[in-house]
């Protein structure tokens, strides 16, 4: 087995669990998820794809502040929505961030498809801050850069984390419909009379 397939296998199996921990609103995801990261970041750099080894770095940083955050107890479990101007705040932000990082790393690198490796860095950035908040929207998010990040993975000859981010793509879903839940039924008992 070549060092890149090890070093792949192993930046999956953490990604794996704490992508699946994330769905489980567990505040485990953080941690594991540095290690998945690190080894990401090595990985993606050596196969030149620049903008998600910039990713994995974000995502080390703000792991630490989601463990934090998430560390605060039952009250900090909560589940909310975000509202649309956040939402189309956040949009244009991952949109402007886009075009601009792929535009650098077109015009200054050798980087592999920059605009699409770019594409799944700004989503990426998106969803982890909504998800740092526990906001249901970034299960949306995530589903935008699994499906990019799949045909991506592939296009590198990396056909396990393209399987991975299929499996990143149905956990998206399930966390979509786990955290729907969990708010929903949030919503019920607020509302209910005492």
């Amino acid at each position: 087995m070549s060092s890149l397939t090890l070093l792949e296998y192993s930046a999956n199996a953490f990604f794996l669990i704490s992508v699946f921990l994330a769905a489980r609103n567990h505040r485990h995801t953080w941690t594991l998820g540095i290690v998945g990261c690190v080894l990401f970041a090595v990985l993606f750099f050596q196969v030149q794809l620049y903008a998600d080894a910039t990713l994995m770095l974000f995502y080390i940083g703000t792991s630490v502040i989601g463990w934090r955050q998430w560390q605060r107890g039952a009250s900090a479990e909560a589940i909310s929505r975000s509202s649309w101007s956040q939402l189309a705040l956040y949009l244009l932000i991952a949109v402007a961030t886009l075009l601009g990082y792929g535009s650098l790393l077109h015009l200054h690198t050798d980087a592999y498809a920059p605009f699409v490796d770019s594409a799944v860095l700004t989503f990426s950035v998106t969803a982890q801050l909504l998800l740092m908040k526990r906001r249901i929207e970034t299960w949306w998010f995530w589903l935008i850069v699994n499906t990019i990040a799949v045909p991506l993975y592939a296009s590198r000859e990396l056909m396990l984390t393209s399987m991975v981010y299929v499996g990143f793509w149905i956990n998206a879903c399930y966390g979509l419909w786990r955290w729907h839940r969990e708010l929903s039924k949030a919503c019920q008992s607020t509302t209910e009379p005492a």
